[in-house]
């Protein structure tokens, strides 16, 4: 579970105000809404895995999108703020605050996973030139 009084020494504001308080990004605003790259993306408080960016969409949201979570690393939690019904995305190790499920995502799952870029870092997958570089002496 989260520790609010050591993340704040370990975010920055907007990620605490994010991940911790529930908070959401501006849309359009986050540094991996355009990421394209081939790799994983993990939960910025605990490091788990949550997204595999084969499963990244343009969702046109202004948030990062996603149609499937890795088994197991997210839970759902009902989210009625601000007038609506929601389904909130929580990390499943550390709770952090995610963003929101929706169910109108293009993909044969149906499902949108629209995350927020400060709860979140990205590791890209490494090429095969950069594995054999890594193993040579």
């Amino acid at each position: 579970m989260i520790n609010k009084e050591e993340l704040k020494e370990t975010l920055t504001e907007d990620e605490y105000n994010v991940a911790v308080l529930g908070g959401t990004e501006h849309p359009f605003s986050g540094t991996l809404l355009n990421e394209d790259r081939k790799g994983k993306f993990t939960c910025k408080v605990c490091g788990v895995l949550l997204f595999d960016s084969e499963t990244k969409f343009d969702s046109g949201s202004g948030w990062p999108s996603f149609d499937e979570a890795i088994k197991d690393a997210v839970v759902l939690t009902p989210d009625d703020a601000l007038g609506m019904r929601r389904t909130e995305v929580k990390c499943a190790t550390c709770r952090a605050h995610l963003g929101h499920l929706f169910p109108d995502g293009p993909t044969a799952t149906g499902n949108r996973y629209c995350m927020n870029s400060v709860c979140l870092d990205f590791k890209e997958d490494q090429s095969e030139d950069d594995i054999q570089e890594n193993t040579l002496d």
